[in-house]
């Protein structure tokens, strides 16, 4: 089911567990802003080429050790609100962020401050370049300034002004990370810190980016020197080897499997916004099938790399902040390798990419400016064809709902179902396919409008009907072995009455929904005809239809529920035959028992507190107020027919 496109979720609780998947996802996707963070904090006297490697080292290590860091842990996280453009409430961006700020703030300190060096304090062993010597861009004259203004203060001052200008942290909050990254007077580190007169925007400058660095040689001939040693010490070493190696015992437990820290291939591919496959805008002229594997990439932002990076970074590991949703049967794991890109666009205030992988449709939004929650969503889509693939929700806000259209739809209109003499409303579609926002029908309270999608284009003119899902269901009408569109009037004269239906329905990752008026019986003491209607949604996933048999007495505007079933073949493709009963009352005040069967139903029996036997497909016998009857019906080759529940 689709979530809305953003939604506010509650910050983090303080010492809250944090995954180390959790953690990692954080560390991937802010990996620059966190760099920058420990460069800034690290003291200016260990050199720019030590400092760009050091920041590097310290956030490659500030995953937790184990599978999650918990509240009783040493790096337990405080509660922290984050800036307007920062990752805000996210756990795993406090985990890591505080990690870093505590590994920078030590490598500041003398080597005698310990017992034994804290690994922060020595030269980082990876990542390391050998022969150049790394740093970032050189900035202005603003930026030189600020950067020997920092180079006067305290480790614990240059993080509570960096924290404040990078992060965009509240002193209070600025107060609570320095407690908890050992700091031991936060006070006297934000009074330090008010020193500087340089503006907090600076360092977002390429002048402090570790992450975007100039390359120099080193001193050549001392590395030809160390290189000649180095080689004489690994030949050593392989000699002592190979003497002292000894034979292993065979295969281990999980025999050729990799580590369980190795990574896989396909799986690295899929989040790589580079390996994202794009279909020609023309592949559905000419292509074996008409589905989602047609649709071209279309959206102002399908260029946007860091927004298609987060969204499949998310779609990976969702994080806890995240609303994730899926209709009943989709798995909401990773890809199993590059997805297709079939949106990335900006729709209302949210930034909303869309991906197929040949079994999901997946939605991912999130809010266009501030912080919020993020959404994805997954629908499972596999055997879609030119009618069932004809649009996906890209929003849903305030009872409205917006759609990308298939690239072979030619006309969107609006039709309500419950006015099925009035001419279609026209809908406006933007270049990208992006309908203008309107009413679904999924609605709490009284049924007054029922919207519905109706797409042409070359070879017919389809309804479909949002029931609150990612993809909506194809309405049609007829028999079930052989259904039409709703595109007569005889067709939504008969959807009118069924229409209020839609939601009962709904929720269970429905492909379409049809109507069928099964039967239509005389009723006694001459109140007129009856139609008898037979309402079935079948799901992506095989499983899991819903059945409806609803009675229509005559001057009715819709019908009351007869019987209704879950996973019944009744009134399906593979069993079209379907028999139900209601109790009546007429109009002179006398109650019945009435039942109708399909056509091929030749005899309906009634037992049980009404009883009674009529030849035929329809069946009316006297009854009382509360009388319940089991219904039976056969066939005319002698097969039982149960009635519907």
């Amino acid at each position: 089911m689709s979530s809305p496109d953003v939604a506010t979720r509650p910050a983090p609780q303080p010492g809250a567990p944090v995954d180390v998947e959790q953690a990692e996802a954080a560390l991937v996707e802010h990996y620059p802003r966190l760099v920058r963070l420990g460069y800034l904090v690290l003291p200016p006297s260990l050199g720019r080429n030590r400092r760009v490697l050091t920041a590097h080292a310290l956030t490659q290590r500030a995953l937790p050790r184990g599978r999650a860091a918990g509240a009783g842990e040493e790096a337990a996280v405080p509660g922290q609100g984050g800036g307007p453009q920062g990752p805000g409430g996210d756990p795993g961006y406090a985990y890591v962020r505080l990690r870093v700020l505590r590994g920078a703030l030590r490598a500041g300190l003398p080597l005698w401050r310990f017992a034994w060096p804290r690994r922060a304090q020595l030269p980082p062993l990876l990542p390391q370049v050998w022969g150049l010597r790394l740093f970032p861009r050189s900035g202005g004259a603003d930026e030189l300034a600020l950067d020997q203004a920092l180079s006067t203060l305290s480790a614990p001052a240059r993080a509570a002004f960096v924290l404040r200008g990078l992060e965009r942290l509240p002193d209070a909050e600025v107060r609570r990370l320095l407690d908890a990254a050992g700091v031991d007077d936060p006070d006297a580190a934000l009074e330090e810190a008010d020193d500087i007169e340089s503006p907090p925007a600076l360092l977002r400058s390429p002048e402090f980016d570790p992450c975007s660095l100039q390359a120099r040689p080193t001193d050549l001939m001392r590395r030809r020197q160390h290189g000649r040693a180095a080689l004489a010490g690994i030949a050593a070493v392989v000699v002592c080897g190979a003497l002292l190696g000894l034979p292993g015992d065979g295969w281990g437990p999980d025999g050729a499997a990799a580590p369980p820290y190795a990574k896989n291939p396909a799986g690295e591919a899929a989040l790589d916004p580079g390996r994202l496959t794009t279909v020609p805008a023309t592949a559905w002229k000419t292509a074996a099938r008409t589905d989602f594997s047609v649709w071209p990439a279309r959206g102002s932002l399908t260029d946007d790399e860091e927004l298609l990076r987060r969204a499949l970074a998310v779609w990976a590991r969702p994080g806890e902040s995240v609303q994730v949703s899926a209709t009943p049967g989709t798995p909401s794991g990773a890809p199993p390798g590059p997805a297709q890109l079939l949106y990335a666009g900006e729709v209302g205030q949210a930034r909303v990419v869309l991906l197929y992988d040949g079994l999901r449709v997946v939605r991912y939004a999130e809010p266009r400016e501030g912080e919020g929650g993020v959404a994805l969503d997954f629908a499972r889509v596999d055997g879609a064809d030119a009618a069932t693939s004809g649009a996906i929700v890209v929003s849903r806000l305030n009872g409205n709902v917006r759609y990308l259209t298939a690239p072979w739809v030619t006309g969107t209109a609006v039709r309500d179902l419950l006015k099925p003499d009035a001419g279609p409303k026209a809908l406006s579609v933007d270049a990208d396919g992006v309908t203008d926002p309107l009413a679904s029908p999924v609605r709490e309270g009284e049924c007054r409008t029922v919207n519905t999608l109706e797409l042409r284009d070359a070879t017919a003119t389809r309804l479909h009907a949002d029931l609150g899902e990612l993809t909506p269901a194809q309405l049609t009408w007829g028999r079930p072995e052989s259904p039409r569109e709703v595109s007569t009037a005889k067709a939504r004269a008969s959807w009118s009455g069924t229409a209020c239906l839609l939601s009962a329905v709904g929720a269970g990752g429905v492909r379409t929904v049809n109507s069928w008026p099964y039967s239509y019986q005389q009723l006694p003491e001459a109140n007129g005809t009856a139609t008898w209607m037979c309402t079935r949604a079948d799901t992506w996933r095989g499983t899991g239809s819903r059945t409806l048999a609803q009675f229509h007495p005559p001057g009715s505007e819709s019908g009351a529920i007869a019987a209704k079933a879950e996973d019944s073949p009744a009134c399906g493709a593979r069993s079209a035959r379907v028999l139900a009963g209601v109790l009546w009352k007429s109009s002179g005040g006398s109650w019945y028992v009435l039942a109708a069967g399909s056509k091929d139903v030749v005899s309906v029996t009634a037992t049980g507190g009404v009883k009674g036997t009529a030849q035929g497909n329809v069946l009316a016998t006297p009854a009382k107020q509360g009388a319940q009857a089991e219904l039976e019906g056969r066939l005319a080759d002698g097969t039982e027919v149960s009635g519907l529940r």
